[in-house]
Protein backbone atom coordinates (compact mmCIF):
# COMPACT_ATOMS: atom_id res chain seq x y z
CA UNK A 1 0.00 0.00 0.00
CA UNK A 2 0.86 3.62 -0.60
CA UNK A 3 3.07 5.75 2.11
CA UNK A 4 0.62 8.41 2.29
CA UNK A 5 0.53 10.82 5.39
CA UNK A 6 -2.39 12.99 6.38
CA UNK A 7 -2.78 15.38 9.33
CA UNK A 8 -6.32 16.93 9.54
CA UNK A 9 -7.09 19.89 11.44
CA UNK A 10 -4.47 18.97 14.68
CA UNK A 11 -4.08 21.60 17.24
CA UNK A 12 -1.29 20.86 19.50
CA UNK A 13 -0.61 22.47 22.81
CA UNK A 14 2.23 22.54 25.75
CA UNK A 15 0.19 23.32 28.85
CA UNK A 16 -2.40 25.40 28.10
CA UNK A 17 0.12 27.26 25.16
CA UNK A 18 -1.79 26.19 21.70
CA UNK A 19 1.48 25.51 19.63
CA UNK A 20 -0.60 24.66 16.29
CA UNK A 21 -3.38 25.35 15.17
CA UNK A 22 -5.73 23.78 13.19
CA UNK A 23 -3.00 22.40 10.70
CA UNK A 24 -3.93 20.45 7.75
CA UNK A 25 -1.03 18.46 5.94
CA UNK A 26 -1.01 15.93 3.24
CA UNK A 27 2.15 14.17 2.21
CA UNK A 28 1.75 11.85 -1.01
CA UNK A 29 3.15 8.34 -1.54
CA UNK A 30 7.10 8.77 -2.94
CA UNK A 31 7.37 12.35 -2.87
CA UNK A 32 9.15 15.13 -1.14
CA UNK A 33 6.65 17.28 0.76
CA UNK A 34 8.30 20.07 2.73
CA UNK A 35 7.35 22.23 5.51
CA UNK A 36 8.93 26.02 5.56
CA UNK A 37 9.04 28.25 8.88
CA UNK A 38 10.90 29.99 10.98
CA UNK A 39 12.24 29.31 14.43
CA UNK A 40 9.20 28.95 16.93
CA UNK A 41 6.87 28.83 13.79
CA UNK A 42 5.69 24.83 15.53
CA UNK A 43 7.70 22.41 13.01
CA UNK A 44 9.03 20.30 15.32
CA UNK A 45 5.99 20.10 17.21
CA UNK A 46 3.88 19.06 14.16
CA UNK A 47 6.75 16.27 13.93
CA UNK A 48 6.17 15.21 17.97
CA UNK A 49 2.81 15.22 17.14
CA UNK A 50 3.33 12.92 14.05
CA UNK A 51 5.43 10.61 16.49
CA UNK A 52 3.21 10.96 18.79
CA UNK A 53 5.82 12.29 21.54
CA UNK A 54 3.72 15.12 21.95
CA UNK A 55 0.09 13.62 21.07
CA UNK A 56 -2.56 16.54 19.41
CA UNK A 57 -5.28 17.59 21.60
CA UNK A 58 -7.53 18.04 18.60
CA UNK A 59 -7.46 16.69 15.11
CA UNK A 60 -6.29 12.86 13.43
CA UNK A 61 -3.10 11.90 12.09
CA UNK A 62 -3.41 9.25 9.27
CA UNK A 63 -0.61 6.49 7.64
CA UNK A 64 -1.64 4.52 5.02
CA UNK A 65 -5.22 5.35 6.26
CA UNK A 66 -4.35 3.86 9.42
CA UNK A 67 -5.25 6.31 12.56
CA UNK A 68 -2.09 6.34 14.26
CA UNK A 69 -3.75 9.90 16.83
CA UNK A 70 -2.66 9.05 19.91
CA UNK A 71 -0.56 5.86 19.14
CA UNK A 72 2.65 5.21 20.89
CA UNK A 73 5.72 6.15 19.65
CA UNK A 74 7.28 2.90 19.01
CA UNK A 75 4.29 1.53 17.40
CA UNK A 76 4.13 4.72 14.95
CA UNK A 77 7.77 3.47 13.92
CA UNK A 78 6.75 -0.20 13.90
CA UNK A 79 3.97 1.33 10.92
CA UNK A 80 6.68 2.59 8.87
CA UNK A 81 7.78 5.89 9.77
CA UNK A 82 11.27 7.00 10.66
CA UNK A 83 12.53 10.61 11.70
CA UNK A 84 15.68 12.32 11.09
CA UNK A 85 16.07 14.80 14.40
CA UNK A 86 17.19 18.31 14.52
CA UNK A 87 20.34 18.64 15.55
CA UNK A 88 21.11 14.82 14.40
CA UNK A 89 21.18 13.31 17.92
CA UNK A 90 24.08 10.75 17.60
CA UNK A 91 24.92 8.49 20.47
CA UNK A 92 28.32 10.27 21.02
CA UNK A 93 29.57 7.42 22.89
CA UNK A 94 28.45 4.80 20.66
CA UNK A 95 30.75 3.36 17.03
CA UNK A 96 29.18 4.57 14.18
CA UNK A 97 28.46 1.20 13.34
CA UNK A 98 26.91 0.79 16.86
CA UNK A 99 24.72 3.69 15.87
CA UNK A 100 23.44 2.69 12.80
CA UNK A 101 21.83 -0.80 14.54
CA UNK A 102 20.24 1.32 16.80
CA UNK A 103 17.97 2.10 13.88
CA UNK A 104 17.29 -1.40 13.13
CA UNK A 105 16.55 -2.19 16.93
CA UNK A 106 13.44 -3.87 15.52
CA UNK A 107 14.41 -6.24 13.22
CA UNK A 108 15.07 -9.77 14.90
CA UNK A 109 17.00 -10.80 11.43
CA UNK A 110 20.81 -10.40 11.86
CA UNK A 111 20.97 -11.29 7.94
CA UNK A 112 18.39 -8.20 7.05
CA UNK A 113 20.54 -5.87 10.00
CA UNK A 114 23.64 -6.91 7.65
CA UNK A 115 22.35 -5.89 4.40
CA UNK A 116 20.96 -2.79 5.65
CA UNK A 117 24.21 -1.37 6.90
CA UNK A 118 25.59 -2.46 3.14
CA UNK A 119 23.11 0.09 1.92
CA UNK A 120 23.79 2.40 4.72
CA UNK A 121 27.84 2.24 3.39
CA UNK A 122 27.30 2.27 0.20
CA UNK A 123 25.19 5.40 0.34
CA UNK A 124 27.95 6.92 2.90
CA UNK A 125 31.51 5.33 2.16
CA UNK A 126 32.19 7.65 4.74
CA UNK A 127 30.62 5.80 6.96
CA UNK A 128 32.25 2.27 6.19
CA UNK A 129 36.26 3.60 6.99
CA UNK A 130 34.77 4.94 10.03
CA UNK A 131 32.76 2.19 11.12
CA UNK A 132 34.39 1.38 14.87
CA UNK A 133 34.80 5.31 15.19
CA UNK A 134 33.05 6.85 18.33
CA UNK A 135 30.00 8.92 16.49
CA UNK A 136 30.60 11.88 19.25
CA UNK A 137 34.51 12.35 17.63
CA UNK A 138 32.91 13.03 14.25
CA UNK A 139 32.57 16.48 12.28
CA UNK A 140 28.60 17.85 12.15
CA UNK A 141 28.21 16.77 8.42
CA UNK A 142 29.69 13.40 9.67
CA UNK A 143 27.34 13.03 12.27
CA UNK A 144 24.64 13.67 9.96
CA UNK A 145 25.14 10.88 8.15
CA UNK A 146 25.36 8.64 10.43
CA UNK A 147 21.65 10.12 11.51
CA UNK A 148 20.31 9.56 8.16
CA UNK A 149 22.33 6.25 7.92
CA UNK A 150 20.51 4.97 10.98
CA UNK A 151 16.96 6.20 10.42
CA UNK A 152 17.04 4.76 6.88
CA UNK A 153 18.08 1.11 8.74
CA UNK A 154 14.51 0.45 10.07
CA UNK A 155 13.70 0.27 5.54
CA UNK A 156 11.00 3.42 6.65
CA UNK A 157 7.92 4.17 3.87
CA UNK A 158 8.09 7.49 5.48
CA UNK A 159 10.93 9.54 6.86
CA UNK A 160 10.43 12.70 8.56
CA UNK A 161 13.57 15.28 7.70
CA UNK A 162 14.26 18.33 10.61
CA UNK A 163 16.25 20.99 9.65
CA UNK A 164 19.25 18.79 7.49
CA UNK A 165 21.02 21.97 6.97
CA UNK A 166 20.96 23.14 10.35
CA UNK A 167 24.65 24.17 11.46
CA UNK A 168 26.22 22.18 8.48
CA UNK A 169 28.66 23.84 6.01
CA UNK A 170 27.39 24.88 2.45
CA UNK A 171 28.85 21.44 1.45
CA UNK A 172 27.16 19.13 3.87
CA UNK A 173 24.28 20.87 3.34
CA UNK A 174 24.08 20.18 -0.82
CA UNK A 175 25.18 16.57 0.45
CA UNK A 176 22.67 16.07 2.93
CA UNK A 177 20.03 17.30 0.22
CA UNK A 178 21.79 15.54 -2.23
CA UNK A 179 21.06 12.06 -0.34
CA UNK A 180 16.96 13.21 0.25
CA UNK A 181 16.80 13.56 -3.60
CA UNK A 182 18.56 9.50 -3.90
CA UNK A 183 16.36 8.54 -0.63
CA UNK A 184 13.10 9.39 -2.54
CA UNK A 185 14.20 8.01 -5.80
CA UNK A 186 14.68 4.26 -3.66
CA UNK A 187 10.65 5.02 -3.00
CA UNK A 188 11.00 6.31 0.34
CA UNK A 189 8.23 8.83 1.18
CA UNK A 190 9.69 12.10 2.38
CA UNK A 191 8.29 14.83 4.75
CA UNK A 192 11.26 17.37 5.25
CA UNK A 193 10.81 19.91 7.93
CA UNK A 194 13.11 23.18 7.09
CA UNK A 195 13.82 26.78 7.07
CA UNK A 196 16.33 27.27 4.20
CA UNK A 197 13.68 27.60 1.74
CA UNK A 198 16.00 28.13 -1.07
CA UNK A 199 17.33 24.05 -0.94
CA UNK A 200 14.56 23.19 0.19
CA UNK A 201 12.25 24.18 -2.71
CA UNK A 202 14.72 22.97 -5.41
CA UNK A 203 13.98 19.56 -4.75
CA UNK A 204 10.54 19.21 -3.43
CA UNK A 205 7.69 18.71 -5.39
CA UNK A 206 5.02 20.02 -3.20
CA UNK A 207 5.34 22.27 -0.05
CA UNK A 208 3.71 24.35 3.42
CA UNK A 209 4.45 27.34 4.90
CA UNK A 210 3.87 27.48 8.65
CA UNK A 211 3.79 30.82 10.80
CA UNK A 212 2.53 31.26 14.38
CA UNK A 213 1.79 27.25 14.51
CA UNK A 214 -0.80 27.79 11.10
CA UNK A 215 -0.67 26.79 7.58
CA UNK A 216 -0.51 29.94 5.67
CA UNK A 217 0.26 28.91 2.27
CA UNK A 218 0.53 25.67 0.18
CA UNK A 219 1.31 25.26 -3.11
CA UNK A 220 4.14 23.48 -5.98
CA UNK A 221 7.79 24.90 -5.48
CA UNK A 222 7.49 27.50 -8.14
CA UNK A 223 4.13 28.76 -6.71
CA UNK A 224 5.96 29.46 -3.39
CA UNK A 225 8.77 30.69 -4.43
CA UNK A 226 7.09 33.57 -6.20
CA UNK A 227 4.24 34.07 -3.83
CA UNK A 228 4.39 37.44 -1.98
CA UNK A 229 2.40 36.39 1.51
CA UNK A 230 5.01 33.49 1.47
CA UNK A 231 7.71 35.66 1.96
CA UNK A 232 6.12 38.20 4.07
CA UNK A 233 4.97 34.88 6.50
CA UNK A 234 8.02 33.26 6.47
CA UNK A 235 10.84 36.38 6.59
CA UNK A 236 8.32 38.64 8.72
Amino acid sequence: MAAGLRVESISTAYDRADVLQDVSIEVQPHSITCLLGSNGSGKTTLIRSILGLTPPRSGRVWFEERDLTGVATHKVIAAGIACIPEGRKVFPKLTVEENLRVGGYQEASEDIVQARLAEAYALFPQLKERRTQLAGTMSGGEQAMVSIGRGLMSAPKLLLVDEPSLGLSPIYVKQNFDIIQRVRERGVTVFLVEQNARQTLAIADYGYVLAKGQVVATGTPAELGRARDVHEAYFG
